[in-house]
C-alpha cells in the first residue's frame, strides 16, 4: 500500500527537477511557476494507475471512494484554500503593517534574537488563529520578517522563510481551526474527544517551535 503513496512525492520531486530543464524552441515546456503543481497532478495520476494495477479494483472505485471521503470530510476539504486566500487578502489590506506596529510598540525589538522569537512565535500564534500557515505567512513576513529580520538586521530571507513556515506548522498542530488536520481525523476515527488529536500534538509542537527559534537564531545570520 505504501508504493502508490510514496510514488506521489518521489515523482513530484523528479517532475519538478526535470520539467525545469525541458525546453521547446527555447521556451520551457511547463510554466516555471506552476511546475510543482503540474508535477504533483501527473504524479497523482501515475500513482492512481499503479494502485489500480496492483489491487485490481473496479474502475469506478477511485471515484466512489473519493466521493465517500469528501462526504466524510465535508466543508473542511476547501478550508486550506480559503484560508490561504484570506491570508493573501490580509497582506494586501495592510494587516502586516498593523502587526508590525503593534509588535514594535509592545515588544523590545532592538535585538535580533527578540525579533526572531517574535516572528517565529507570531507565525505559530497567527496560524492557530487562521488555521493555516499559508495564511499567516504573508502577514507575519510582511510585518516582521522582511522589515526587521532581513532589512534591519541583514538576515537571509530564504532561511527565515523556510524556518518561519515550519514555525507556523507548529501552530497548525495546536488549533481546531486546522480542521482538515485535527478535527477530520477525529471524526473519521469516531474518537469521543474531538480535541484528542490536538492534545497529543501540543508537546511535540512546543518542542519543535523552540527548536525552530534556536535554529533561526543560529542560521539566519550566517551568510
Amino acid at each position: 500500500m505504501f508504493i502508490p503513496a510514496l510514488a506521489i512525492p518521489i515523482l513530484t520531486v523528479l517532475g519538478t527537477v526535470l520539467f525545469k530543464k525541458i525546453t521547446i524552441g527555447g521556451s520551457p515546456l511547463v510554466d516555471v511557476k506552476q511546475v510543482t503543481v503540474i508535477s504533483l497532478a501527473i504524479a497523482t495520476l501515475i500513482a492512481l494507475t499503479i494502485g489500480l494495477l496492483m489491487l485490481r479494483p473496479p474502475l469506478s472505485a477511485p471515484i466512489r471512494e473519493a466521493r465517500r471521503l469528501l462526504d466524510a470530510v465535508g466543508w473542511a476539504a476547501v478550508l486550506p484554500q480559503m484560508l490561504a486566500a484570506l491570508g493573501a487578502l490580509f497582506a494586501i489590506a495592510g494587516v502586516g503593517n498593523v502587526v508590525s506596529g503593534l509588535a514594535q510598540r509592545w515588544i523590545p525589538l532592538d535585538h535580533p534574537s527578540a525579533v526572531i522569537a517574535t516572528y517565529a512565535i507570531g507565525m505559530a500564534v497567527f496560524t492557530m488563529i487562521m488555521g493555516n500557515a499559508f495564511a499567516a505567512f504573508p502577514v507575519m513576513t510582511a510585518g516582521i520578517g522582511l522589515p526587521l529580520i532581513v532589512q534591519k538586521f541583514g538576515g537571509d530571507p530564504t532561511i527565515m522563510s523556510a524556518i518561519g513556515m515550519l514555525s507556523g506548522f507548529c501552530g497548525t498542530l495546536m488549533t481546531p481551526m486546522a480542521a482538515n488536520f485535527n478535527i477530520v481525523p477525529t471524526a473519521l476515527l469516531e474518537l469521543p474527544d474531538e480535541n484528542a488529536v490536538i492534545k497529543v500534538q501540543i508537546p511535540t509542537a512546543l518542542l519543535l517551535l523552540a527548536a525552530n527559534v534556536l535554529l533561526m537564531n543560529f542560521l539566519v545570520f550566517r551568510h
